[in-house]
């Protein structure tokens, strides 16, 4: 149970990501997938729809007794808040408005993170930029593990609590990776976030305002969903640094699960991701993939061999 795992250090490679080559192959063969390369507005109704679901669960639980409401908070609303995580991951790449109205996205962006109650939707598109072009760098990939996350959650025990605060060192991990000087959208994203969490206290009292930050917390942390956070890049296998994930849990996160696909070709949006599965079907099959989200959070608490350290990490 309080073993230590043996992986000492990240697996560092002076090689180039592997998605570029991939992206060059697949598009001189089936260029018809540029056809896919187009905006979804759909996400404008389906996120909305979203932040007019979690307003409507904050009006519900305002007089629950409180052991309802971090049950709902669980049950229900760390699952749309998750969700809404990924909704705001399609907004980071412009797809609701497209990229020829980026500043609609991110004014969208900052309505999409007020169920959160946490502000991160502008900083989450600055970083994960970084994260498409830079993956795997140390020091410009902020969805690298510090060093500390790595040597200290390294038994069966600190994985959980890992896994659980995850969300926590989302936040915070950039701040000590790759600090970037605050832009005026960011401040605006704060002052819209407090103003409504202020709101929300007043309108509706603490219970609705503690639903919805456990709803965020227990979202990224301990659900079924959040084992995408660490499936995406976890090298399960010696040399696959990013695995997909074709389940059923996609209806829900706006199929971020196709991941080798997402990182191929960060501008299809994650409605058309399935299509270039099936039209580059010979390259996809034959990558190891994962089936359940939920198995992944197991195997990588209690396999001795998995930790924060199980990922690839380039040189500068």
């Amino acid at each position: 149970m309080g073993s230590r795992v043996s992986r000492e250090d990240f697996e560092w490679v002076d090689t180039d990501e592997p998605h570029a080559q991939r992206r060059r192959e697949i598009l001189a063969k089936y260029p018809e997938i540029k056809s896919l390369m187009k905006p979804d507005p759909n996400l404008i109704w389906i996120i909305t729809l979203m932040v007019l679901v979690q307003l409507a669960s904050f009006y519900l639980v305002k007089d629950l007794h409180w052991k309802w409401v971090i049950f709902w908070s669980y049950v229900f609303g760390s699952s749309i808040d998750h969700s809404m995580s990924l909704g705001i991951h399609e907004i980071s790449h412009n797809f609701p408005f497209g990229h020829h109205r980026a500043l609609w996205n991110r004014w969208f962006g900052i309505f999409a993170n007020l169920p959160l109650g946490v502000p991160y939707s502008i900083s989450f598109k600055r970083y994960h930029m970084d994260h498409h072009r830079c993956l795997g760098v140390g020091g410009l990939d902020v969805g690298i593990p510090t060093n500390f996350e790595g040597w200290f959650f390294c038994t069966t025990f600190r994985k959980l609590a890992w896994v659980i605060f995850q969300p926590l060192f989302v936040i915070f991990r950039p701040l000590f990776i790759n600090p970037k000087p605050i832009t005026y959208l960011e401040i605006i994203n704060a002052v819209a976030q407090i103003t409504f969490d202020i709101i929300v206290y007043y309108v509706w009292g603490i219970k609705s305002l503690v639903y919805m930050l456990a709803a965020s917390l227990l979202g990224m942390g301990l659900n079924p969903i959040s084992g995408q956070f660490i499936a995406d890049h976890c090298m399960f296998l010696q040399g696959h640094e990013t695995n997909s994930y074709y389940g059923p849990l996609n209806l829900l996160t706006f199929n971020v699960g196709y991941h080798n696909e997402h990182h191929d070709f960060p501008n299809v949006p994650g409605k058309n991701l399935p299509l270039v599965r099936k039209i580059a079907a010979e390259y996809y099959d034959k990558l190891p993939h994962h089936d359940s989200w939920i198995k992944v959070l197991y195997d990588f608490v209690m396999d001795d061999t998995l930790s924060p350290y199980s990922r690839v990490k380039r040189l500068q």
